[in-house]
């Protein structure tokens, strides 16, 4: 497959993983948008937010226990979750991602 995150999951690519479980796997962005960075993605591939819904809940519920538990291990007060779906939103790679 030629999807930079399915690379990601499978350590075909380096990443700083910052958390992983079996449905999640977490690494700070390479190009960072703000001081805390971090892109949540599904170990499954799905182009985006739209079919991760279709497809699981307890895959979505996990990107966002994961960005928590992220957020409380780095002692964020507070913290923005945003999914870009389509590249009309953003969206430059095309597997499901939570920043």
């Amino acid at each position: 497959m030629s999807c930079l995150f399915c690379k990601i999951v499978s350590l075909e690519i380096p990443a700083e993983i910052v958390a992983e479980s079996e449905l999640s796997v977490a690494f700070n962005d390479i190009s960072p948008q703000a001081p805390t960075h971090v892109l949540i993605i599904p170990t499954i591939h799905t182009e985006n937010a739209a079919g991760l819904a279709k497809m699981s809940a307890t895959i979505t519920a996990a990107l966002f226990t994961a960005a928590d538990q992220i957020a409380s291990d780095r002692g964020l007060t507070g913290y923005r979750t945003v999914f870009n779906t389509g590249a009309d939103a953003g969206q430059s790679v095309f597997h499901a991602h939570l920043h």
